[in-house]
């Protein structure tokens, strides 16, 4: 069993009235995790029924309001009981039909999940305004891939793991950066039964989420244009050329590109400027929310040779799950005379430049790009990330902070 860090968070949720709504990925274990949370309301004596509309029958009971009620008040009565809802995004219109059956003040808590479609990304959360949290499940997270691969022996201790199992720690890193974290691929060991498992997936994202619930009819240049940000990833990709490319209008591209960041497929990262109008109009960087989807776009699962922009994107959905609970952006910074910067952390009353290097450095050599962007904002602390090197130096009021990879884990510094 793997455990998954947002379960405890979940579990104190149900003792509030809002209705509990997990988001996710395909396959990324919101299912699980509800049965997990289902057995252990059982355990202490609490009253459950468990619906999934991925299944006919279960369908049935959703062709009205009071058709649902009358089967959950036989099944718990009309006392307090806990509903489960799984592939909320099935049912049409089904953040109206939530709301009315919320409104009504029964004694019944709902926790609801879904794939990241239009229609739950976009409807429920309108719909359900004030009436529901929203708790994301991705693909298995770094930490969590290695509590599991190191039998939660470290859980407590991860850092101190790093620092001494040099070697066991590099291998777990090459293996997440080669697979990603998607549980049925984590679970399964040999590459073959990992290639087979991930296939699936892509698939059935393709089939169901696009083609029956997007409305997205054309599926070779969706593919196409996957394949094209995976192999593409980290660099910044102009629309007008993405769209001749791809032989489809620019209107087309933009709502494929919708559809995909709203699916937890891509992220997108806009660049750094102190000038919004000028931010809105600069290229584009995507990420993949899975490195293990993104090298089976990209033609390389499991045969990963040259992982710096993996290793790129790695870094940044580490950044991003530390500051998921704050209101601070990810950017990325280019220059016409060549500097870059690999993110740029706006935490509001601060910004903090992050290089990323997948190499293990010798020394503590600031790049050229990195004094081009203190030089201009000045910041209090800049970040250089890499495999192995730790160290601090000082340029004018810029305090430069070289930090492994794993540091990440417990935060910005």
């Amino acid at each position: 069993m793997i455990k998954r860090k947002l379960y405890q968070k979940i579990k104190e949720h149900l003792l509030k009235p809002e209705i509990t709504l997990i988001v996710g990925p395909r396959q990324a274990g919101k299912t699980t995790l509800m049965k997990l949370l289902e057995e252990e309301l059982r355990r202490e004596g609490h009253k459950t029924v468990f619906f999934n509309l991925d299944i006919e029958t279960d369908k049935e009971y959703f062709q009205s309001q009071s058709k649902l009620l009358k089967k959950i008040e036989l099944e718990i009565g009309r006392e307090r009981g806990f509903v489960f809802i799984d592939e909320i995004q099935r049912k049409e219109d089904a953040g109206l039909f939530l709301k009315g059956i919320y409104d009504m003040g029964l004694p019944y808590k709902f926790i609801i999940s879904g794939s990241g479609s239009i229609e739950l990304k976009e409807r429920i959360k309108e719909s359900l305004v004030g009436r529901k949290r929203i708790f994301e499940l991705t693909t298995l997270t770094f930490e969590e891939f290695v509590n599991y691969r190191t039998g939660y022996k470290y859980e407590s201790k991860l850092q101190e793991f790093f620092l001494v199992e040099e070697t066991k720690a590099r291998e777990l890193l090459e293996e997440y950066l080669n697979f990603g974290g998607y549980p049925r691929v984590v679970l399964n060991l040999e590459l073959s039964e990992k290639e087979a498992e991930i296939k699936e997936i892509y698939q059935s994202y393709i089939e169901k989420d696009i083609s029956y619930l997007l409305k997205v009819y054309k599926i070779e240049e969706f593919s196409r244009l996957v394949r094209v940000l995976a192999r593409e990833i980290g660099r910044p990709i102009k629309l007008s050329e993405l769209s001749n490319t791809l032989g489809i209008s620019i209107s087309t591209l933009r709502n494929y590109l919708w559809y995909l960041e709203k699916t937890f497929i891509i992220q997108v990262v806009t660049p750094y400027f102190t000038n919004l109008r000028k931010e809105l109009t600069k290229a584009p960087v995507y990420y993949f929310y899975d490195l293990g989807l993104l090298n089976f776009a990209g033609g390389v699962f499991g045969r990963l040779k040259e992982p710096g922009f993996v290793f790129q994107n790695f870094v940044y959905n580490l950044l991003k799950e530390n500051l998921n609970n704050s209101s601070s952006k990810v950017y990325y910074w280019r220059t016409k005379d060549g500097a870059e910067i690999d993110f740029v952390v706006d935490e509001g009353i601060r910004v903090i430049p992050i290089e990323v290097k997948y190499s293990s450095l010798k020394s503590s050599q600031v790049t050229r790009s990195m004094k081009s962007f203190i030089e201009k904002y000045k910041p209090e602390v800049a970040l250089v990330v890499n495999l192995t090197l730790e160290n601090e130096l000082i340029i004018g009021s810029t305090r430069i902070v070289f930090i492994p990879y794993y540091k990440l884990l417990k935060g910005l510094p």
